[in-house]
């Protein structure tokens, strides 16, 4: 089973199968703002929606503190519209 989790110190929410890291969708903050620079998923995890769930996860938890997302990233572009 995958679990999720927002990592705020390390600027990433994480994909983990059991204690396996296999996906990031990384940010960086600047003037206020989280710019998600890269969104990775391992080759045998892709097509399931591991990406959009990353990406999800941390324009949920920027909503949370009123900060504005910025997608660099070109997977991230594609989810936030």
């Amino acid at each position: 089973m995958i679990k999720y989790e927002f990592e705020k110190k390390e600027c990433q929410s994480a994909a983990y199968d059991q204690d396996r890291l296999i996906g990031v969708c990384e940010y960086t903050i600047e003037s206020g703002k989280w710019y998600i620079m890269h969104t990775y998923v391992e080759s045998q995890y892709q097509g399931q929606g591991i990406a959009r769930k990353l990406v999800e996860l941390v324009v949920s938890e920027a909503k949370k503190e009123n900060i504005q997302v910025v997608p660099i990233c070109s997977y991230a572009v594609k989810i936030i519209k």
